[in-house]
């Protein structure tokens, strides 16, 4: 419990510490203002309980991620976002830089989905400085994965969701959270530390 508090605290005070490249001016700078959005706008297409919609999309390393590919070698957390040069998505990836050994701790990966194109991405995480998971495009057919999930808004875009799926395939948690706000780490932790039970 002393580690979760600790780490939690770390994710916290993170956003207060010298600037990563995501914080830098120039970065912000190109940030587009989105502006107060409904919280939730989409209906839930899965359960806790449920085999995860297997899916393959293309990442910006140019190599293909399939869920599947992960069963039996690790456990799984999407971490879908609405769109990419928007200001809370711009923090929140960047946050899962620094905590990398949680999810080693935890025998876990990140994919990271948002429905923009490769190219978007790929400026985006690299103006971000670089992200240790793979961030995957799921904009053709638009919105598909994030559409079998439940996750795709009226407007295009993707919930802003944490999916955490185990090593067997099967959902295990699901935070389709107010679009408007980061999802907290510290939810996220507890409920990974229940895999190991």
């Amino acid at each position: 419990m002393k580690r979760l508090a600790a780490v939690a605290l770390f994710f916290a005070l993170s956003a207060l510490a010298a600037p990563s490249p995501a914080q830098s001016p120039s970065f912000q700078e190109s940030i587009f203002p989105v502006g107060q959005l409904k919280p939730v706008d989409s209906t839930l297409a899965v359960k806790v309980g449920e085999t995860a919609p297997d899916f393959t999309l293309p990442s910006i390393s140019g190599e293909k991620v399939r869920l599947s590919a992960f069963r039996g070698v690790k456990n799984v957390v999407l971490t879908f976002v609405p769109a990419a040069w928007t200001p809370v998505c711009s923090g929140q990836w960047p946050g899962y830089a620094i905590v990398e050994d949680v999810f080693d701790k935890y025998d876990a990966t990140l994919i990271g989905i948002t429905v923009d194109n490769i190219p978007t991405l790929y400026s985006w995480v690299k103006q971000m400085g670089g992200l240790w998971f793979p961030v995957a495009s799921d904009f053709w057919p638009h919105g598909a994965v994030a559409k079998s999930y439940g996750l795709l808004r009226s407007d295009g875009v993707s919930e802003r969701a944490l999916v955490l799926i185990d090593k067997t395939g099967t959902i295990r948690y699901i935070d389709v959270h107010d679009i408007n706000t980061r999802p907290d780490l510290g939810v996220l932790i507890q409920e990974m530390e229940k895999l190991k039970k």
